[in-house]
């Protein structure tokens, strides 16, 4: 039996970086000739010009937030209501149109395997031939889309189980013997406990690709236990697969149709390897030509390569939020408004906003990696960065480069609310 899915996941990272970015100039150009968003926000790029990472990193990051400001101006105008982002319109290029909470809205086009989900499913267990009991929402949401699409690319059969009916679901399973099951990890569990309490057996059932939630060891050894192996993936509706897991267990691979980058919170700019970040996918789907989407989740780059021979980058996974927007004393500060005051300072590399105290006694602190740690001059001028910048009084704490924690926090909120 095969061990990976195509031969893009065994080429050389040399050979799979030069794909990229050569691929990566058209993209931009397609993006700037059909869909009005970029055409407007990449109007001074020469997309020529953008063929490598260093370039990319210089333009902007759209985050879900703007994306969906968008979306809900241009259909308050009476315009796209995909914000200018699809470089589709309705009819028979885009049979499907998926609604996520916002309500963002997004384009599914006519392509085999659009969400490019069979490479998850395959390295999940699945093969050719296998019928998969999908019990991912079909309706507004195209997370069943998403997993059916590629299910069928990868030559299974699908049940379109949906949500729910958690009986209905197990007498389903226990008729039909599937090979395995693609939905939540919440509800896997919830769906084993069942079988046990209805006293089914599904011996057919021992494999599963999970996705939408954490999926914890603890949780994944619970499956194990219960004769299920069960692989997670990381995708989201605007772009599609981002990365998976593999056999060897060791973060999620890459997928090959995206570009990754790993930026500091609140800004675009790419961290070094191994350094907590917010996810930043450039896509190469020429349908929707999202460039540079900032997901909002953090994660990290994962030195070497997989154990199983497949050659892409691997990340660490989901490791939080990157949105940490606060309310102190009144006033939201977000992690830009920090980059802002590091950015000011050449001598600074790094920050963190501790936020302590009580309700309406909130006390804030700038911690700053530099190698001026005894220099007050220094400090002082940092302190009036802060309160220029924020609107706020702060303490400022000259530290030592490397000692903040590397967990992609640039805002922590450490208030007692009790």
């Amino acid at each position: 039996m095969p061990q990976h899915f195509d031969a893009l996941e065994t080429r050389t990272p040399q050979d799979r970086e030069a794909a990229l970015m050569a691929a990566l100039p058209a993209q931009v150009a397609h993006a700037k000739a059909h869909a009005p968003a970029f055409a407007e926000l990449l109007k001074d790029v020469d997309a020529a010009s953008v063929n490598n990472r260093a370039a990319l990193a210089r333009l902007p990051v759209i985050r879900k937030h703007e994306l969906l400001d968008r979306q809900k101006s241009a259909r308050a105008a009476g315009g796209s209501v995909f914000g200018g982002f699809s470089a589709l319109g309705f009819g028979k290029a885009m049979p499907r149109v998926f609604a996520s909470p916002g309500t963002i809205y997004e384009p599914e086009g006519t392509r085999a395997d659009y969400w490019r989900m069979a490479r998850a499913i395959f390295a999940a267990g699945f093969r050719p031939g296998e019928l998969i009991h999908n019990c991912f929402s079909y309706h507004f949401t195209p997370a069943g889309s998403m997993m059916e699409t590629g299910a069928h690319a990868l030559g299974c059969t699908v049940f379109a189980g949906g949500t729910g009916q958690t009986e209905q679901q197990v007498g389903a399973m226990a008729e039909l013997q599937p090979a395995g099951y693609i939905g939540t990890p919440s509800f896997l569990k919830i769906i084993l406990e069942k079988t046990a309490e209805m006293g089914v057996t599904l011996p057919s059932l021992r494999k599963a690709l999970v996705s939408g939630e954490a999926f914890p060891p603890s949780l994944r050894d619970w499956m194990t236990a219960h004769g299920v192996d069960a692989y997670q993936c990381y995708a989201t509706a605007d772009v599609g697969l981002i990365a998976y897991e593999t056999a060897s267990r060791e973060g999620l691979v890459l997928d090959e149709g995206v570009i990754v980058e790993i930026v500091r919170p609140g800004t675009g700019d790419p961290v070094p390897e191994g350094e907590v970040g917010e996810l930043v996918v450039t896509s190469l789907n020429p349908d929707y030509p999202l460039v540079r989407f900032g997901t909002g989740d953090l994660s990290a780059i994962l030195p070497g390569t997989c154990p199983t021979g497949r050659t892409g980058l691997r990340i660490k996974g989901w490791m939080g939020r990157a949105d940490q927007t606060t309310k102190i004393r009144g006033m939201f500060v977000h992690p830009g408004q920090v980059a802002e005051i590091v950015k000011r300072f050449p001598e600074l590399t790094k920050a963190r906003l501790v936020v302590t105290g009580e309700m309406a006694n909130d006390q804030m602190a700038l911690h700053v990696e530099t190698n001026r740690m005894a220099d007050d001059a220094l400090k002082q001028r940092v302190s009036e960065a802060v309160r220029d910048v924020t609107k706020l009084r702060g303490d400022v704490h000259l530290v030592a480069p490397g000692s903040l924690a590397n967990d992609g926090k640039v805002i922590e909120d450490a208030r007692s609310y009790q």
